[in-house]
């Protein structure tokens, strides 16, 4: 067995209902000034209301920094330092999808630093000490809450990393319950998300490991099990529940085996035409799959036999399996199937393509060697 290293996050809670007794478990920690960042469409929905409840009884002081959006740029990732830093805030909370928990991230890392936001792109550049966090999801997709990543949109139609153990929380808390109103294309594009991030830990040429391994292929099988009940019934706590898991082990697998392809080519579909980064990914996923087949096909044929139990065959044929799977995946939950759908055209594919090869840190992981005209051809697949 080769060395190697498995990171994730110190405490993870799986509990329904937490959500809303999180005020109890901060002043047990003598917390006494509380910043939840999150997003408009959260804030409205009203799920920050539980959990808002007792901090004054508690005689915690809370507040709440909504300015997030998808894809936060890097004037949302400021104003979030400066609303914390003027609350003299000693815990940040994030709160949502992926992005408010990046967002979360970033402000707990820079708040009481003398870094810029500018200074820590790339890997490992932060250092120093961030505020301690607490990573709230109410997706079940990104697995940012186990994952040492945080995505910012910088100018107009570019994204950098940051990648540093320091964005990992202190705490993941786990509650379903967050997640029972999520509307069936959300469920959909955000469950395809975190399958795309099981996959791509799997079969990544760098770092994969038994452990990423291990949870990569548990994370599929509570994914490609639950995600149909999730987006047909969405109060169905228990698919809401493993959902909900799935994706976070698929998050700890990623962490560790980074990702390669399909998100190397979805982020500039993301950055470009502000589509969601979960759809982006389904839109991506099976003309990278293919393309990587003559590389993969050995591990696609392991993961078929996580999806497919009592598959039979040839390592060939249950490769085909889980990919035409994967390919009409989308049809089935009722949702976009093509580049065209989100307003993509033909012409868009060569600065699309140049953008995808920019994302060197994912083009690396690649099972297959992607390059320009390949980006090319691939976009114009998934057309």
């Amino acid at each position: 067995m080769k060395a190697f290293e498995f990171h994730t996050t110190k405490s993870i809670t799986v509990e329904r209902g937490a959500a809303a007794r999180l005020a109890e478990r901060l002043r047990d920690l003598d917390y006494k000034s509380v910043m939840i960042v999150t997003d408009a469409g959260v804030l409205q929905t009203g799920l920050l209301e539980p959990t808002l409840s007792n901090f004054a009884e508690l005689g915690i002081a809370v507040s709440v920094f909504s300015e997030v959006v998808a894809d936060p740029p890097e004037a949302v990732i400021q104003q979030g330092i400066y609303a914390a830093q003027q609350q003299q805030a000693d815990c940040i909370i994030g709160f949502g999808g992926g992005s408010s928990m990046d967002a979360a991230k970033l402000i707990a890392l820079l708040c009481n630093s003398e870094q810029a936001l500018c200074d820590v792109y790339g890997v490992n550049a932060a250092i120093g000490q961030r505020l301690p966090l607490v990573l709230i999801p109410t997706t079940a997709g990104t697995g940012s809450e186990v994952t040492a990543i945080a995505i910012v949109t910088t100018g107009e139609n570019e994204k950098k990393g940051v990648v540093s153990p320091l964005l990992l929380p202190d705490l993941a808390l786990l509650d379903a319950e967050l997640t029972l109103g999520l509307p069936s294309h959300v469920t959909a594009a955000t469950g395809i998300d975190a399958m795309v991030h099981a996959i791509e830990a799997f079969t990544s040429k760098r770092l994969k490991n038994p452990i990423s391994d291990s949870l990569a292929k548990d994370a599929l099988r509570l994914l490609s099990a639950n995600i149909h009940t999730a987006c047909q019934h969405g109060e169905n706590i228990q698919a809401r529940e493993n959902m909900l898991l799935g994706s976070c082990l698929a998050g700890m697998a990623f962490a560790n085996a980074p990702v390669g392809g399909v998100h190397a080519l979805a982020y500039p579909v993301g950055a470009r035409f502000h589509v969601p980064h979960g759809l982006s990914n389904s839109l991506m996923l099976d003309a990278v799959l293919r393309f990587n087949l003559r590389d993969a096909e050995h591990l696609y044929a392991e993961l078929a036999d996580v999806v497919f139990p009592a598959a039979v065959g040839t390592p060939q044929s249950r490769a085909a399996s889980l990919l035409n799977y994967l390919k009409y995946l989308p049809q089935d939950l009722g949702i976009a199937q093509s580049l065209r759908e989100v307003g993509i055209s033909e012409n868009d594919i060569p600065l699309l393509a140049e953008d995808a090869m920019k994302q060197t840190r994912l083009l690396i992981n690649n099972p297959r060697e992607i390059h320009l005209s390949d980006a090319i051809a691939l976009y114009k697949e998934a057309l």
